[in-house]
């Protein structure tokens, strides 16, 4: 199961970079333009992935960051997010490192921004975490559509095929 959390960290890493790297290229106006996303703007729902792996991280680890709400912009320059992005995808990388099959099992007791006291697995979490990135990443893809710009290919099979070569 390690090797499997593994995968999905080197992937969710490559995947951001490629999907930042797309959004970089947007004019700042059309980061922040309402498309009607569940979190408005790209920017929006970029945050919004940030602030998730947030606070799972500081459940899983008892440290860092912690924001109140899911729908709080930590960033609105561009280039501070995507640096904290790519600081957050190497520290989940690492939480996964440390792991082993024994402690994938063990149950966290945590709160929820609701303030629900909840008991997961870390497994559990972790495929959390994994599934909710992709699916507003997902998001980001459909808004680069709906700004006419050609959206990256970044299926997890992109990642697979370029690890080989």
């Amino acid at each position: 199961m390690k090797d499997h959390f593994s995968n999905f960290a080197g992937y969710n890493s490559w995947a951001n970079t490629v999907l930042y790297d797309a959004v970089s290229a947007l004019e700042s106006s059309q980061r922040e333009q309402d498309l009607l996303g569940f979190f408005k703007s790209i920017t929006g729902t970029l945050n919004h992935i940030l602030v998730g792996d947030l606070l799972w991280m500081e459940r899983l680890e008892r440290e860092g960051a912690k924001p109140a709400t899911l729908d709080t912009i930590l960033f609105t320059n561009f280039a501070e997010l995507f640096e904290s992005r790519k600081q957050i995808d190497q520290r989940l990388i690492q939480f996964v490192d440390r792991q082993t099959e024994d402690s994938l099992q063990n149950i966290l007791d945590y709160k929820t921004t609701a303030g629900e006291l909840c008991h997961e697995k870390v497994a559990e979490i972790l495929s959390h975490l994994f599934n909710h990135q992709t699916h507003h990443r997902g998001q980001c893809h459909q808004m680069l559509s709906q700004l006419g710009k050609t959206p990256p290919s970044i299926d997890m099979i992109y990642y697979i095929r370029g690890r080989k070569l």
